[in-house]
Formats: structure tokens, sequence, C-alpha cells
């Protein structure tokens, strides 16, 4: 578990007045690569628009290859190196010769756990040109427009701290022991970065999600810790929910929602089915944040290494675009997101989908598709440049 600084959680820094931006890129395994570089061209792209700003990009050729080839996924100054980025775009980590704990321990949370990247946000929406499930369930497309959410994770700590053990290994008495860890510290940095989200949102209003009734000790501290934390917002209304009581809400009654903090388990099983039910997990993005900016943040599509479809052209990039604007977001650049997602949007308005989403275009096609939006937009939109 990275480590944890005994002082009071910080606010959420601005971003830096920047015009260029390094980003280092670790495409990794599986479908990751393509959507990466999907990824890139489309921000290339975005900055050509633009003008106002611009990327250079460091490639990282970390993965399961990498492991398999060298006992290890990143070197010692790996970290050291990624330091020097202003944000990291990552693909997806997963291999079938490699088994999964190995895999997301020697990479993913071997890189956000010391960069104290403890927020994962996940934004959940259904975008234009996607069926929901809600609307077939609910008997109507409108009520597609009632799924508006944000899920903030912790990201640090809890069930996924990585503390325990096996003994007696091969006997009947063998035990295995999974310790989850609870801090006063990290639990009230993420209830605070929730809050604040919230309070950033038109409807200033959060769902704290706990398991307290069964895990009495680390929950209950959770539970305390909310309760002391939602006092310093009272602009900000709240409720609370059972994580199990809260998987039916959000498919039965998901207009009644906006913001979400859960515990790294809970939320990282409750923003799966929320990518399911606004259509696809194909289309999620992820952030995980030091809201300090003391390290570089790092984005991601949620979909995983998609080993079966890998190197076919028919991987969906479009989580990997929406990532992408999240991290243009979080670098400053508001509007370039938003135009980002715009056409997006747009180009799946108009039928140009992958295979998952009921269309027939592969990964370069759509990733075409979304770059030509882009520029017309920009031309259209008059966006501005360095020299004005």
């Amino acid at each position: 578990m990275g480590s944890i600084a005994a002082e009071q959680p910080t606010k959420i820094a601005p971003p830096p007045s920047k015009s260029h931006y390094k980003i280092a890129s670790i495409p990794a395994d599986g479908i990751g690569p393509e959507v990466i570089s999907a990824g890139i061209s489309v921000l290339e792209t975005l900055a050509e628009t633009f003008k106002s700003f611009s990327f250079s990009f460091s490639h990282f050729d970390w993965s399961s290859d990498t492991y398999l080839r060298t006992g290890a996924y990143i070197p010692p100054d790996g970290l050291k190196q990624l330091k020097a980025h202003d944000a990291i775009l990552f693909g997806a980590v997963g291999d079938l010769r490699v088994p999964d704990h190995i895999s997301l321990w020697g990479l993913r949370l071997a890189i956000c756990q010391p960069l104290q990247q403890y927020a994962n946000v996940r934004p959940t929406r259904i975008l234009q040109g996607v069926s929901s499930p809600l609307s077939a369930c609910q008997g109507s497309p409108a009520a597609t427009s009632k799924l508006d959410w944000v899920i903030i994770r912790e990201n640090s700590e809890g069930e996924y701290a990585g503390h325990g053990g096996r003994s007696h290994i091969g006997q009947p008495w063998e035990t295995a022991t999974e310790v989850s860890i609870f801090t006063r510290v990290g639990v009230e940095r993420i209830m605070r970065f929730a809050y604040e989200t919230a309070r950033s949102r038109p409807k200033k209003h959060i769902t704290f999600v706990t398991k307290s009734n069964a895990q009495r000790n680390g929950m209950v501290l959770w539970d305390e810790v909310h309760d002391m934390v939602r006092k310093e917002y009272p602009d900000v209304t709240s409720d609370k929910m059972l994580v199990d009581a809260m998987t039916c809400r959000m498919t039965l009654q998901p207009e009644t929602i906006d913001t979400i903090v859960a515990t790294n388990l809970h939320a990282d099983i409750l923003s799966d089915l929320a990518a399911a039910l606004a259509g696809s997990i194909g289309i999620a993005p992820t952030s995980n944040l030091d809201p300090t900016r003391q390290n570089p943040s790092m984005f991601e599509p949620i979909h995983g290494s998609a080993w079966d479809i890998a190197g076919k052209d028919v991987a969906n990039p479009v989580g990997t675009f929406w990532t992408c604007a999240e991290m243009v977001r979080w670098l400053g650049q508001e509007e370039a997101a938003e135009l980002l997602m715009e056409a997006v949007e747009n180009t799946m308005g108009k039928g140009v989908k992958t295979r998952d989403l009921g269309g027939s275009v592969g990964t370069k096609e759509m990733t075409s598709a979304v770059c030509e939006e882009i520029q017309r937009l920009g031309a259209g939109n008059a966006v501005p440049t360095k020299a004005s």
C-alpha cells in the first residue's frame, strides 16, 4: 500500500497555467495499444484544432510482455520517469499468461498507490447514439436522460490495500486473509474530494455508500468520518445507502442519484454496473487523480485488455476518447474537453459506431470519424488560438 502522510487532507489544487503538456503513454496489454493509439490521434487533432496548447508523448513499453521478458512491469526508476510528466494515459493490463493479481499489482496499482492517486473518478451518462437497458426496462427512451452520475472511488486503501497472507498452503487447514485498511486521513480526504465534486455539480447531492451493518470496524470508521465531513458542506444534500441496496436503486431509480462515494471495492463494482446501465463498458472512462497535483494523475478506459479481440481492429475507442476528454479537463482545457465529447457524441449520433454498440465500423474508422468531427466543429466554432 502506498504511504499516507499523517496530515490533514488537502484541498483540490487548481490546474497550472500551461500551454504544453507532457503525457506518459502506457498502452500495456491486449487492446490497450490500439485504443491508446486512437486516443493519441484524437488528442493531436484536438491540439491542432485549438492551437492554444500542445502535447508531447513519451511511450513506455511496460506490459505483460515486458514482465515475462524481464521479471518486472516497471523498471526501478519507473515512477521517477512518470513524475516528469503532466499526466499518464494508460491502456489496459491483463494477459492470459500472467495471473491477474500479478499483472494488476505489478503495473496499475504499482502506479496508483505510490503516486497517491487516491481519487478514482468515473463519470457515467448515456451518450448520444447509445442504447441503454434502462430505456427498455422503463418503457421510454426518455428514461435514459435520468442517468447522469459521477462515482467517486477511494483508490488507495480499503479492500485493495494488499494486506494479508496465506499459510499452510496445500493443507486442508490452509488459511488466507485479506485485510481491509481504512485510515482516518485516507477516508477523510476522499470524503472531502467527493463533497467538493458534488458541490460543483448542479444537483449538489451525494449518496454515501457503506456496508457498516456487517463490517463493524473499518466501515464504521468510514461512516463516522462521513458524518463529520458532511457537516462542512451544508449546501450539499446527502443520503446513505447500503451497497447491496444501491445496486437496486441504480437500476430502478437512476434519477435520484447524482454523485456517489464508496470504498475501493464497492465503487469498483458499482461503476461497472453503471457502465452497463449506460449501454456499454467499452465507453466508460476513469481518472485516477492526485488532487494535490504533487504527482501526475493517470487516465484510463475501464474496459480491460479484452484479449479475445486484440489486434482485430474491432475495439471500441470511445472509452479512451472520453478518458482523453477527462484528462484534458483535468489539465485545465475545459473548452477542448467539451468539444471532444461533442465530437464523439455527434459521430455516434450519425450511426458511426463499433460492433459492441450495434454498428459496423472498426477502431481506426471510428477514430478517423471523430478526428474529422473535431476539425469540423473547430472550424465552425472559431476556437481560441495562441494568437488570439
